[in-house]
């Protein structure tokens, strides 16, 4: 990938993304990853959904224009 559409795709991530930046003990990683890919999902797809589905169980909406 070239440096310019590095650049141009750095500041799109930026500007329509938030960061999350969760912590999990040593080993964590690698058994989340492997569930990720059992579902056929990247890592960040697997955790948003997770989260999103733990919210809808607790009663809160999401945002529509997600």
């Amino acid at each position: 990938m070239g440096k310019a559409k590095t650049r141009a795709q750095n500041k799109y991530v930026a500007k329509a993304y938030d960061r999350l930046y969760p912590f999990v003990p040593k080993g964590r990683k690698a058994e989340i990853q492997a569930a990720a890919d059992a579902q056929g999902e990247s890592l960040n797809d697997f955790i948003v959904t997770a989260i999103d589905e733990r919210m809808e169980r607790l009663g809160h909406k999401r945002n529509p224009q997600d």
